[in-house]
């Protein structure tokens, strides 16, 4: 009988044990029918601590506040109970029935993964409009506007996008995020940088606010037709006074989320005026002065000049093509240099941009440098200009002189022979006196040379036998060669990408087969056939970490619009040295 009993506590205490030991990874959601202006919390709960959380990607949901994460360690009648929890506030984006994917969790050397959750995301919910309602005060409360300072500018005039938070003298804003940020598809743009926010005070519809300057950009459209600027959009902590008070008489203040956009807007680029368009023109928008400078106008042949020709003003100065030299054949002319000094304000670029050429003569004469012209269309006057910079006379005045019958010789200095050509010290540096001496020469069969050349074939015989031997072995790895065989072509593709800088739609194909290549090698699979989302999931379970996986579907998204969108030199660069950086770093991670 006490057999039976201690046997029986025993099985109690085992299943007591396999119980506790049991573990659980779910999530849990606030709500499954929620508005679009509504936001959702998400909770992944474990009975037990783990490692290498891996959250769901979240589509069509904005992640507007977590990860937070809380540890519960409680005893309860001699029981020991424990919860991590992982928390994220998320808005979503469109309506309709939306999907949250599994997450998944290391506990104890195996892999648990949560359930997918469905939710409903319907029309927006009305909220009360009442003076106790958060969240109806924070909406009345706070406006993102983007001002804009022209709505029909031509193509290539610059404009001004500034970007105002107004916010209510009785309402504080303690925090905000950029959720989504406009990209200036079909402009040339450059941000202004914003020097820490400055508080203003304004009027918005007539109301007393208070207001900061986000963000300024100076956009030169590249496209005529009616072009959009994308919104800008916000996640901002409210800060809106209550109903409540403290001890000593002052408001509580109630915090709350809201997501204000500045909305798109559209502009009307109208096209520069056919009529009286001149032949040079070359794209030229603004108020500018051209030059054409020598620095010297005589010198003596082999002697170097150079020739500056500039433009200085204001317009777009980095998206036309200078005027180019048209020199005599007799003057040596090397590649020009080109410089830019440009500035950008509010009022859009300022500055000079200039080619400068190297000119080295060879013969004595006159060389005429022709009248060059530049042409650009004014604003304020709203028709084209042309300036010429007239014809130059460069003066060779000492120098061997050119027999050929060349017209690119204005006149010949005086002194020449008549009939010949020839000056008395034309040959002058034709020497006429040798000072030769023997050469004393060495028996060749007793030098270092023989018998390096005698006994070197004979040392590299077992250098070839080994050499063989590896290059057999090397043929017969077929799985090796074909791994070999995409790193090299990788590596063609990414030097292909870098030859290509300034090139913006051969790059881009190159960097993205570069990347392909790359996961190709390294994953023995043709990644180019699959989807991006497919592409993250496998880096993920190969352990590489999910900044270094986001940095590289983000370049792979990047390679895809960039090919669409004004991208400069620049820009181009630091997106190759992301990705050789980005790649260097899965290297060193994936297993």
């Amino acid at each position: 009988m006490k057999l039976i009993k201690h046997f029986t506590i025993l099985i109690v205490l085992l299943s007591s044990t396999m119980v506790c030991a049991q573990v659980k990874f779910e999530a849990k959601v606030s709500k499954e029918n929620l508005g679009i202006n509504e936001r959702l919390r998400i909770d992944f709960v474990m009975n037990k601590d783990g490692d290498n959380f891996i959250p769901p990607d979240f589509a069509n949901f904005t992640v507007v506040g977590g990860p937070n994460t809380s540890v519960s360690n409680s005893w309860l009648n001699g029981q020991h109970s424990y919860a991590k929890t992982y928390s994220y506030f998320l808005a979503p984006q469109r309506q309709g029935k939306i999907i949250i994917k599994s997450a998944s969790i290391e506990i104890d050397g195996e892999i648990y993964k949560s359930d997918a959750i469905a939710v409903q995301v319907s029309n927006a919910v009305r909220r009360p409009n009442d003076p106790d309602n958060v969240d109806s005060v924070a909406s009345e409360n706070i406006h993102l506007v983007a001002e804009i300072s022209k709505s029909d500018p031509y193509l290539n005039e610059a404009i001004t996008v500034v970007y105002k938070l107004y916010v209510s003298t009785s309402t504080g804003v303690s925090n905000w995020r950029e959720v989504n940020n406009p990209r200036y598809d079909d402009f040339w743009s450059e941000k202004m940088e914003t020097k820490g926010f400055k508080v203003q005070n304004g009027k918005y519809k007539g109301k007393d606010y208070r207001y900061v300057v986000l963000r300024k950009a100076i956009l030169y459209p590249q496209k005529t037709g009616k072009l959009e600027i994308e919104p800008l959009t916000l996640d901002i902590t409210v800060e809106v006074p209550t109903n409540r008070r403290d001890i000593f008489g002052g408001r509580h203040m109630a915090q709350t989320n809201r997501t204000v956009s500045a909305g798109s807007r559209t502009i009307n680029v109208k096209a520069l005026p056919e009529d009286g368009k001149p032949m040079d023109f070359t794209g030229a928008v603004g108020d500018f002065k051209f030059n054409v400078i020598t620095s010297k106008s005589e010198l003596n042949a082999s002697e170097s000049m150079q020739a500056r020709v500039e433009v200085t003003g204001k317009g777009n100065l980095n998206l036309f093509q200078l005027p180019k030299l048209t020199l005599p054949s007799s003057l040596e002319v090397y590649e020009p240099e080109h410089n830019e000094n440009v500035r950008t304000n509010l009022g859009g670029m300022q500055g000079s941009i200039s080619d400068n050429y190297t000119i080295v003569p060879q013969y004595k004469g006159k060389y005429p440098i022709p009248s060059v012209s530049f042409s650009y269309f004014d604003l304020k006057t709203e028709t084209y200009k042309t300036v010429s910079s007239g014809e130059i006379i460069i003066d060779v005045i000492e120098g061997p002189i050119n027999n050929s019958s060349g017209d690119d010789i204005v006149a010949s200095t005086k002194g020449d022979k008549a009939g010949t050509g020839l000056s008395s010290d034309t040959f002058a540096f034709i020497k006429t006196n040798a000072n030769l001496e023997p050469i004393v020469t060495e028996n060749f069969f007793k030098t270092s040379g023989f018998w390096s050349s005698l006994l070197l074939p004979l040392l590299a015989i077992p250098l070839a036998m080994v050499y063989r031997r590896k290059k057999e072995e090397r043929d017969a790895d077929v799985f090796g060669n074909k791994i070999r065989k995409a790193d090299r072509l990788a590596k063609r593709y990414l030097s292909a990408a870098k030859k290509s800088l300034g090139q913006k739609e051969a790059f881009y194909i190159a960097l993205e087969k570069a990347l392909h290549n790359y996961l190709k090698a390294k994953l023995q699979i043709e990644t180019s056939e699959f989807s991006k989302e497919k592409i993250k999931e496998i880096l993920l379970e190969r352990k590489v970490n999910a900044p270094a996986v986001n940095e590289f579907i983000s370049i792979l998204q990047h390679c895809e619009l960039a090919r669409y969108t004004p991208i400069t030199h620049v820009e181009m660069k630091q997106d190759y040295e992301k990705a050789a950086s980005t790649i260097s770093i899965i290297d060193k991670e994936i297993k």
